[in-house]
């Protein structure tokens, strides 16, 4: 509920597109019909090279179009494009989602209720499954002690059917990058997101660093959209394989106190490990490549960036959403496959 009596903050959807005409074409009429009053819709096209400037140009010249040079990935894409938009909320929505009507007011309500929320999400489910949650965000992340991200409805591969099980507005450790609601001065105020990650987990940084800083992040399911997930880099790509491994410990070496670093990145090497090796013996030499990979990459960053300023940021222990054990532990030994039977808890 929307009081009509207060003026509608100026809220901005913004898509960050790479070579994505076609997702541009199927799903933009879905957001044209939003019913947010003061919406504006921008595409940031990523220096693409599939005509996706010209069909917006001609098909959608009401959208504003800001165009970067190059591919700057999701992380430096929107840093530089977020610079020329003016907005109480920036809404970062990846081009392959589906929008019901009044899917920005949840948010927009949730948001100014409570001003310590910095950042939100609508509940994502599948596209192609409309009532099984979504992978990249199900309703609302976690974290686990060894930084393995899951979420309400969906734990490492398995997504759980959506019953209204997760329907209660809640905190939480991440808002998905996929549908990202956040304020836009916070997100200037915390200088957006780390450019170094390229793309994956970026979201997850920013929400850690968020939480640090004192903000709050919130499950909003009364908003739903429909992700396809999966179009820029497809699952099994070496690519997206190597940028999830690196940017999870990286993230871990930013946030964590170097005490708990010390005996966190060790069990995560050993577990990355364990993984890669399946993978090898499984027939998947680009994926055993790509976490070995991932591992030099991050002691590199570990050594040229000691006493690196991120991590005199303000610390605080209370951080929502944070599992006090190992997802891994819980789900192939102990046969715990959903949220509720890992946590305890469907807030």
């Amino acid at each position: 509920f929307i009081n009509l009596t207060m003026p509608h903050p100026r809220v901005a959807v913004v898509i960050l597109n790479w070579n994505g005409k076609a997702l541009l074409e199927q799903f933009l009429p879905f957001l044209e019909k939003s019913s947010y009053p003061n919406l504006e819709l921008i595409v940031a096209d990523n220096g693409s090279s599939d005509n996706s400037v010209s069909f917006l140009q001609q098909h959608y010249p009401q959208i504003k179009t800001i165009k970067l040079s190059q591919n700057m990935g999701y992380a430096g894409g929107y840093n530089a494009a977020l610079q020329e938009v003016e907005a109480s909320y920036y809404i970062l929505l990846n081009s392959d989602v589906e929008v019901s009507p009044d899917w920005v007011e949840p948010m927009v309500d949730l948001m100014e209720s409570n001003s310590t929320i910095a950042a939100c999400q609508p509940k994502l489910l599948s596209f192609h499954h409309k009532n099984q949650f979504e992978y990249a965000g199900a309703c609302g992340g976690w974290i686990d002690s060894f930084g393995y991200p899951f979420a309400r409805g969906r734990v490492l591969e398995d997504c759980e059917t959506d019953h209204g099980q997760y329907n209660t507005p809640a905190p939480i450790f991440w808002a998905s990058g996929a549908a990202f609601c956040i304020r836009a001065r916070v997100f200037h105020e915390m200088n957006g997101f780390d450019a170094s990650f390229f793309a994956h987990q970026e979201e997850i940084d920013l929400c850690w660093r968020l939480q640090r800083r004192g903000y709050q992040i919130y499950a909003c399911p009364k908003s739903i959209v429909w992700h396809v997930g999966g179009s820029t880099l497809p699952k099994g790509n070496s690519q997206k394989t190597f940028l999830n491994y690196r940017n999870n410990l990286w993230m871990l070496a930013k946030n964590l106190p170097f005490t708990t670093l010390c005996w966190v990145l060790p069990i995560r090497f050993a577990l990355d490990a364990l993984a890669a090796y399946k993978a090898l013996f499984s027939g998947y030499p680009g994926y055993w490549g790509a976490v070995a990979k991932s591992h030099f990459a991050l002691l590199g960053k570990l050594f040229s960036s000691i006493g690196d300023a991120s991590n005199k940021d303000p610390k605080t222990n209370k951080l929502s959403g944070r599992y006090n054990g190992s997802i891994l532990l819980d789900y192939f030994i102990k046969g715990k496959k959903t949220f509720l039977e890992i946590t305890g808890t469907n807030a």
